[in-house]
Protein backbone atom coordinates (compact mmCIF):
# COMPACT_ATOMS: atom_id res chain seq x y z
CA UNK A 1 0.00 0.00 0.00
CA UNK A 2 1.57 3.32 -1.05
CA UNK A 3 0.72 6.04 1.40
CA UNK A 4 0.67 9.76 0.30
CA UNK A 5 2.36 12.67 1.67
CA UNK A 6 0.66 14.62 3.90
CA UNK A 7 0.85 18.65 3.52
CA UNK A 8 2.36 21.07 6.17
CA UNK A 9 -1.36 22.34 6.89
CA UNK A 10 -2.06 18.31 7.61
CA UNK A 11 1.04 17.12 9.36
CA UNK A 12 -0.12 20.34 11.76
CA UNK A 13 -3.08 19.18 12.15
CA UNK A 14 -2.01 15.65 12.91
CA UNK A 15 0.07 17.34 15.81
CA UNK A 16 -2.32 19.55 17.21
CA UNK A 17 -4.90 16.65 17.71
CA UNK A 18 -2.39 15.22 19.48
CA UNK A 19 -1.14 17.20 22.02
CA UNK A 20 -5.00 18.35 22.23
CA UNK A 21 -6.18 14.75 22.83
CA UNK A 22 -4.73 14.01 26.51
CA UNK A 23 -3.65 10.59 24.84
CA UNK A 24 0.03 8.70 25.13
CA UNK A 25 1.86 8.90 22.06
CA UNK A 26 0.94 5.03 21.65
CA UNK A 27 -2.39 5.54 22.27
CA UNK A 28 -2.68 8.31 19.75
CA UNK A 29 -0.87 6.26 16.89
CA UNK A 30 -2.92 3.00 17.90
CA UNK A 31 -5.96 5.28 16.85
CA UNK A 32 -4.71 7.17 13.63
CA UNK A 33 -2.79 4.19 12.57
CA UNK A 34 0.36 6.16 12.55
CA UNK A 35 3.69 4.93 13.22
CA UNK A 36 5.47 6.72 16.38
CA UNK A 37 8.21 7.95 14.00
CA UNK A 38 6.09 9.34 11.75
CA UNK A 39 4.18 11.27 14.94
CA UNK A 40 7.97 12.58 16.39
CA UNK A 41 8.76 13.82 12.43
CA UNK A 42 5.97 15.80 12.68
CA UNK A 43 6.49 17.45 16.04
CA UNK A 44 9.91 17.98 15.35
CA UNK A 45 8.84 19.53 11.57
CA UNK A 46 6.56 21.42 14.43
CA UNK A 47 9.36 22.46 16.86
CA UNK A 48 12.22 23.65 13.95
CA UNK A 49 9.23 25.82 11.99
CA UNK A 50 8.42 27.50 15.31
CA UNK A 51 12.20 28.42 16.24
CA UNK A 52 12.79 29.31 12.42
CA UNK A 53 9.45 31.76 12.70
CA UNK A 54 10.83 33.12 16.23
CA UNK A 55 14.39 32.94 15.54
CA UNK A 56 15.01 32.16 18.88
CA UNK A 57 13.84 29.62 21.82
CA UNK A 58 13.47 33.20 24.40
CA UNK A 59 10.36 33.89 24.95
CA UNK A 60 8.78 37.12 27.00
CA UNK A 61 8.91 36.80 30.56
CA UNK A 62 6.54 39.31 32.74
CA UNK A 63 7.16 39.03 36.28
CA UNK A 64 4.48 40.42 38.73
CA UNK A 65 4.09 41.31 42.33
CA UNK A 66 3.62 39.40 45.34
CA UNK A 67 0.28 38.85 45.57
CA UNK A 68 -1.07 39.79 42.85
CA UNK A 69 -4.61 38.77 41.65
CA UNK A 70 -5.54 36.32 39.37
CA UNK A 71 -9.41 36.55 39.09
CA UNK A 72 -10.78 36.59 42.53
CA UNK A 73 -8.04 34.58 44.26
CA UNK A 74 -4.30 35.88 45.35
CA UNK A 75 -1.74 34.01 43.00
CA UNK A 76 1.32 32.95 44.93
CA UNK A 77 3.28 30.29 43.08
CA UNK A 78 4.16 30.48 39.27
CA UNK A 79 2.45 30.57 35.97
CA UNK A 80 2.77 29.88 32.78
CA UNK A 81 1.33 30.71 29.81
CA UNK A 82 1.60 28.09 26.51
CA UNK A 83 0.23 28.23 23.10
CA UNK A 84 -3.37 27.62 22.28
CA UNK A 85 -4.34 29.17 25.25
CA UNK A 86 -2.81 26.68 27.84
CA UNK A 87 -1.79 27.53 31.20
CA UNK A 88 0.27 26.17 33.85
CA UNK A 89 0.11 27.54 37.52
CA UNK A 90 1.80 25.96 40.48
CA UNK A 91 1.21 27.47 44.15
CA UNK A 92 3.90 28.41 46.75
CA UNK A 93 5.38 25.25 48.01
CA UNK A 94 4.56 23.10 45.05
CA UNK A 95 5.77 19.63 44.79
CA UNK A 96 8.65 19.57 41.98
CA UNK A 97 9.22 15.99 41.37
CA UNK A 98 5.22 16.10 40.03
CA UNK A 99 6.22 19.03 38.02
CA UNK A 100 9.04 17.55 36.35
CA UNK A 101 6.83 14.54 36.03
CA UNK A 102 3.74 17.00 34.33
CA UNK A 103 6.23 18.06 31.85
CA UNK A 104 7.88 14.97 30.75
CA UNK A 105 4.05 14.15 30.22
CA UNK A 106 3.57 17.51 28.00
CA UNK A 107 6.74 16.84 26.19
CA UNK A 108 5.98 13.55 25.35
CA UNK A 109 8.65 11.50 26.83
Amino acid sequence: MVRRRRSRAETEQVVSAYESSGLSQVEFCKQQGLSLATLARYRKQRRQQGEAATGNRWLAVEVSGVGAVVGSEVASGLAVALAGGRRIEVGRGFDAPTLVRLLGVLEGR
